[in-house]
């Protein structure tokens, strides 16, 4: 007999999986635009009235800047206006990750056009007009310096804490008083779903058990637990009612390594705890938030900027010393540091679009939630659906016939960043 539960953690089944912060980075990115469109126009008029090519050519170059930024900026309102749409089957959260590797590919045709014109220049030196190349060369750079400002301003750390992007919580109360939790167990019983974990958040550690589904509710006096230490010595702990939850009425002594008795009416559950000096190792560690839509349009303003400052020294030691091949000089190094940061963003983003396991602790954490009971994973995969958001379908077999998939959606749904789960259940014939 096979069991099939899909959740994607909310009452709706919606599937949105944006990054945090995701339309500062969108008015952010449209207002790059905005600084860019009114330089480019600046310049082209400027150079049109004063009759200076090199003002025109270097605005002509800010509309290109401004329509790498456009790339970005439309991914952000696109993804944030069809967030809902049905149609894409995992949501849109993957919309950054093409604009950034669409942005990869122009970055690397930039660079082999810089490249290719420095190379030109060194073979066949041309003439410069030093007096109005180092200020238009000065004045890029103060527009690229406040394209980076404006796209680093107040700029949202780079990992998640949870699924706060759009998505209901079944248990929000156990969600976040469980952070401080040393670990969790999940036990299945006649009472339903149970978590036992050491809890010690502002006070000595102490067990606490919550009944995660909606059996008939669990009495303090049916409730015991029995920790047996590795030299044999047994400590017996006895519960109190608390609201929502129940609390042993004695502190845990350090370490917090021992088997566990836990005996419920006529039950008997034996579990495992270890020492985990890290506290927050358990259920919850850094998962990749990145916002590779953010990264590319920052990647593109450094590397104007990193252009826009090596020209200007190879124009100043062109100009004092007659090294005009200086000039070209800078243009082959900045076309090299270009396509090195290209070629970063287009495997970075690649990875996602292609639906590679990027997080190996992730998947190695699922496949041991899971196995630490008893049961056997069959098959097992792990995907990034967004910045901070990954997916998760697991298929496993288990001789426990009564556990249905909910019981494993509720375990793995405490793993931070795992926003969407696909469970499947073979039970074992007994």
């Amino acid at each position: 007999m096979n069991n099939f539960y899909d959740s994607p953690f909310t009452s709706e089944h919606q599937h949105v999986f944006l990054g945090d912060g995701h339309e500062t980075s969108e008015r952010k990115t449209w207002s790059v635009i905005a600084l860019c469109s009114v330089m480019m126009v600046i310049e082209i008029i400027g150079g049109s009235y004063f009759g200076s090519l090199a003002l025109v050519a270097d605005g002509l170059h800010m509309s290109t800047h401004a329509g790498a930024m456009l790339i970005a900026a439309l991914a952000y309102t696109y993804a944030r206006k069809h967030a809902h749409d049905p149609k894409f089957i995992f949501g849109t959260g993957k919309l950054g990750d093409l604009a950034g590797f669409t942005s990869a590919i122009i970055l690397a045709m930039i660079a082999l056009l810089i490249g290719y014109e420095a190379v030109a220049r060194l073979i066949s030196p041309v003439d410069i007009h030093f007096g109005e190349a180092i200020p238009i060369a000065v004045v890029g750079l103060l527009v690229n310096i406040a394209s980076a400002w404006l796209l680093s301003a107040d700029h949202h750390h780079g990992h998640s804490h949870g699924h706060d992007h759009g998505h209901a919580h079944h248990d929000e109360e156990h969600h976040h008083s469980d952070d401080h939790a040393d670990e969790t167990q999940y036990i299945q019983s006649d009472a339903g779903t149970l978590a036992l974990s050491i809890f010690e958040d502002g006070v000595p550690p102490v067990f606490r058990v919550k009944q995660l589904s909606d059996n008939d509710l669990l009495l303090a006096e049916d409730l015991t637990v029995v920790t047996i230490r590795p030299d044999g010595l047994r400590q017996t702990f006895i519960f109190a009612q608390h609201d929502g939850f129940l609390e042993s009425t004695a502190a845990i002594p350090e370490p917090h390594a021992f088997d566990v008795e836990l005996e419920l009416k006529d039950t008997q559950h034996i579990l495992h705890f270890e020492e985990h000096h890290n506290h927050d190792g358990h259920h919850h560690h850094h998962v990749d938030a990145t916002d590779h839509n953010m990264r590319a349009a920052y990647v593109h303003v450094i590397a104007d900027t990193a252009v826009s400052v090596l020209a200007i020294i190879g124009l100043i030691l062109a100009s004092i010393f007659g090294w005009l091949w200086m000039d070209a000089l800078a243009g082959i190094v900045g076309a090299l540091v270009i396509a090195n940061w290209s070629y970063g963003l287009a495997k970075d983003t690649g990875a996602i679009l292609l639906d590679m396991n990027l997080d190996q602790r992730l998947l190695n954490k699922v496949r041991a939630v899971v196995e630490k009971n008893g049961d056997q994973v069959l098959d097992l995969h792990v995907w990034r659906l967004g910045p901070g958001h990954f997916g998760a379908i697991v298929s496993l077999t288990t001789n426990k016939g009564q556990v249905i998939p909910a019981f494993y959606q509720r375990v793995l749904k405490q793993i931070t960043g795992l926003s969407h789960i696909t469970v499947e259940v073979h039970h074992q014939s007994q």
